[in-house]
């Protein structure tokens, strides 16, 4: 009796001693746990997804990718699967299951000396706690931090809350955090669309996502996959006969498809620089924003191939670089060519080795898959010798003047007819250009054009980006060239010189004196004269031919007459430059702008003087889906919670854009950049057949060509120059470098589309005169136009029309005295010039 008292006590002291050292050590390790209860407010990082104006996606932004799926809207399927893999009891144990541990300790056991890893026995709630609280070091203090951890989540949140917390933090390989993202990683699609073993799949993942890669090691990851069924089936969550059929099913795995509007990449990251800037880094990140883009992914795929077609265009008038390598060896030429890299900006073509170069039809050459192919030598005809000067060598006669044997070049694949020669100008000539059907496996030289561009589309009533390129190709330069590149832009500057002018009082049918003009500038400097394009000059001209023609000494001419700080202003005032110094030569556009500033401001003009903010995002909406930017902010009462019936009328929203300049004025800019069109330098874009206005703009030397243009709904700017300006070459202007791109962008925009003509504002008089000298039409006149005129200003036959001259002009002019040079000036008064500043032509 005395000894079992006796070894009563010695329990009751190892048990008080037990219970003691378990309450020093859970005290011990209590001193530095994490806050456990910030997790009731935790939102895991999730991935920001730009989405196109259609709503199909165009990038994704994050850290972590993960899609967050509320437990409510988890299939339950998925919830079983990884209970039977990882926690059968898990909504019975309060965070550490007893049971489980003394499982994993007789497992444990039973597997010493056998060189087998100890299996654990967290529950999904230590899981987390160690997921998300603590580390992945591996130790008994771990453990019974995690164990303390569990318990008191599982006192302070709901099940289902943990198990959300589980499914959406869990890292399950391949970059996927979440059961969402690794059902959309794994197998492409969303988690209600998963069969049994690929549910069985996702949870064998967890204990080492690494170790059950379905691609490495395909029969590890079925046999966990095959003993997850088991276990599902085990617990009852599916029966014996649907797990064998599952088991017996292989393992497929199906590469994810983004759905992306694939040649976005200038947008999506001029977007992700806006969003940086609205909300920094950790929330483009981690806070898995939903922004829907402005771009029309038509229209921006229409973009994208007619710069890149423009830049080669040019290139290919300049002439052939040469080869992009050279194999001296021809053993196993397949594999070498395949090992070789493509260069920077050459997707969508391949490499290619020249394997015989004797035959007088083209060349044969090999590909980096075995095939084999030709280039005929009409494809080759291009290829002239390129020489300093952007000229050209001597005519290509034989495939051997371009290529040699083992040379290494760019070739694109080619069906239907062939390449036109560069010199003939097929479409010019007629259907006798039309060249032959080529046979099967031939294909087309190509070459990286070392120019660059920008291309900007934009809606002129709310100014949405539509469209946006910045360069030939994203993988050699992610710099935008739309949106960063600061260029000249000639003479697509000058309307709104033009503009300031009819803001003063001039009319279209105003005429200038076309004729030598000098300035000096004093101090020694030399004395400036500015000369047209074709070094001629033409008398007294209307406003409209000026622009028309694009006549530069008229513009300075009309520059000097109204005053620099007068252009200065109302261009600071249309946001194209910020601080335009005000001398006469930035009336040619000598200062620098953006592709993007400049379109702008052709909307406001294509718009009727509104202001418009360009932009790219329309909305965007944080994680909970609540609105948190909204570009266009204008109240519209009866917009939402209507359902619509049939004849029910639109919503009024209000206007409430500035009116930035006179729409009266600005329609005559508009009429006249219409006759550009018409009779002037871009009348190659008269074969759309549509209502078109724009303007070309050719910088000093040909350093840059540049059309901006628009129809009543669509504005269009781009420009084509080297990336460290030099000559484009002598004969390269806006009209033929950068016109040719508008025109192709047009041709998709505007099919099918009905020929809108542009608004006429109230408050003009339209005219019928003869645009060639500014009067009024004569009966049977052919080339009459119909002008817009302030009431009181058209012309009258009864009185000489004056003409604005001044030859010779001192410095006065150049900081932007209004009346320099004329006789009877007084400030702030818009005068004519007197009889004796005339020029040759007098009176008209």
């Amino acid at each position: 009796m005395r000894l079992l008292l006796s070894l009563l006590m010695a329990f009751v002291m190892l048990a008080l001693a037990g219970a003691g050292g378990l309450v020093f050590l859970l005290d011990h390790y209590d001193q530095d746990l994490p806050d456990y209860t910030k997790l009731a407010n935790y939102e895991p990082p999730v991935t920001t997804r730009i989405y196109a104006g259609d709503g199909r996606l165009m990038a994704e932004f994050a850290s972590e990718r993960r899609i967050f799926v509320p437990i409510d809207a988890m299939p339950r399927q998925v919830i079983n699967a990884f209970m039977a893999a990882e926690d059968k009891n898990f909504y019975a144990h309060q965070g550490v299951d007893p049971l489980g541990i003394l499982r994993a300790i007789l497992t444990n056991i039973e597997n010493f000396g056998r060189d087998r890893r100890p299996v654990g026995a967290s529950t999904i709630t230590q899981q987390v706690a160690k997921n998300m609280l603590l580390t992945n070091e591996v130790s008994f203090a771990r453990k019974i931090k995690e164990a303390i951890l569990a318990v008191r989540i599982e006192r302070a949140f709901t099940k289902d809350r943990i198990m959300e917390l589980y499914l959406n933090e869990i890292f399950l390989g391949n970059r996927s955090y979440g059961v969402a993202a690794a059902a959309l990683n794994y197998f492409n699609k969303a988690l209600d669309e998963l069969s049994i073993e690929e549910v069985a799949f996702l949870a064998a993942l967890p204990k080492a996502p690494s170790n059950y890669n379905p691609d490495r090691q395909h029969d590890a990851a079925v046999a966990r996959r095959n003993w997850v069924i088991g276990r599902m089936s085990e617990d009852g969550y599916v029966t014996p006969e649907e797990a064998k059929a599952a088991q017996g099913r292989p393992l497929l795995t199906r590469k994810r498809d983004e759905q992306e509007v694939v040649t976005a990449e200038y947008f999506s990251e001029e977007i992700r620089r806006e969003l940086v800037k609205l909300y920094g880094e950790q929330a483009l990140y981690e806070g898995g924003l939903s922004v829907r883009a402005s771009m029309n992914p038509q229209l921006q795929a229409a973009a994208t191939k007619a710069l890149r077609d423009g830049l080669v265009a040019y290139d290919r008038r300049h002439g052939w670089r040469g080869p992009v390598g050279k194999m001296e060896n021809f053993d196993n030429w397949s594999k070498k060519l395949a090992a070789m890299p493509a260069p920077a900006g050459s997707e969508g073509w391949k490499l290619a080795v020249v394997l015989k170069d004797d035959q007088a039809d083209g060349l044969d050459i090999g590909l980096a898959d075995g095939g084999r192919g030709r280039i005929p030598l009409s494809e080759l005809r291009w290829a002239r010798a390129a020489k300093d000067g952007e000229a050209v060598g001597p005519a290509i006669r034989k495939p051997s003047d371009v290529a040699k044997l083992g040379d290494i070049l760019l070739v694109e694949a080619i069906s239907g007819p062939a390449a036109k020669d560069e010199d003939e100008k097929p479409a010019r000539k007629g259907a006798q250009a039309a060249a032959k059907e080529l046979p099967p496996g031939s294909y087309a030289l190509r070459q990286i054009p070392q120019v660059q561009g920008g291309l900007v589309a934009l809606d002129p009533h709310t100014g949405r980006v539509l469209a946006m390129v910045g360069g030939f190709s994203p993988a050699m330069s992610v710099f935008n060239r739309a949106t960063q590149a600061l260029r000249q832009p000639g003479s697509s500057f000058k309307p709104f010189v033009y503009l300031t002018a009819l803001n003063q009082g001039f009319t279209p049918s105003s005429l200038v004196m076309d004729a030598p003009f000098a300035f000096d500038p004093g101090g020694g400097q030399p004395v400036w004269r500015p000369e047209n394009y074709s070094h001629e000059f033409y008398g007294p001209t209307p406003l409209r031919v000026g622009i028309e023609k694009s006549r530069n000494v008229m513009t300075v001419r009309l520059a000097q007459q109204i005053g620099m700080d007068k252009v200065k202003a109302l261009v600071e005032k249309f946001g194209i430059v910020d601080n335009l110094q005000p001398y006469l030569p930035m009336s040619l556009g000598a200062g620098e702008t953006t592709v993007l500033r400049l379109a702008t401001a052709y909307a406001m003009l294509d718009n009727g003087g509104k202001r418009v903010v360009p932009t790219f995002i329309d909305r965007v909406q944080d994680r909970n889906g609540k609105t948190v930017f909204r570009h266009d902010n204008r109240a519209c009462e009866g917009c939402t919670n209507v359902a619509w019936k049939d004849g029910m009328g639109v919503p009024a929203v209000p206007d409430t854009r500035e009116q930035v300049n006179d729409p009266r004025t600005t329609y005559q800019i508009v009429s006249i950049l219409e006759g550009v069109v018409q009779r002037g330098t871009a009348a190659s874009l008269k074969s759309l057949g549509k209502p078109l206005a724009g303007k070309t703009g050719t910088t000093n030397d040909s350093h840059d060509a540049w059309f901006v243009g628009f129809s009543p709904d669509l504005v269009v700017g781009t420009y084509i120059g080297f990336d460290q300006p030099r000559s484009l070459g002598s004969r390269e202007t806006g009209g033929s470098a950068a016109v040719p791109v508008f025109k192709d962008v047009m041709q998709v925009a505007l099919k099918d589309k009905p020929a809108t003509p542009f608004r006429v504002p109230p408050g003009l008089r339209l005219v019928r005169v003869n645009p060639a000298n500014g009067q009024l039409a004569q009966p049977g006149d052919n080339r009459a136009i119909w002008e817009a005129f302030l009431p009181g200003t058209e012309p009258n036959p009864d009185q000489p029309q004056m003409v604005l001259d001044g030859s010779v002009q001192g410095a006065g002019a150049m900081m932007g005295d209004p009346n320099a040079g004329f006789e009877g000036a007084q400030p702030g008064v818009p005068t004519q010039p007197s009889a004796a500043t005339l020029g040759t032509g007098g009176l008209y």
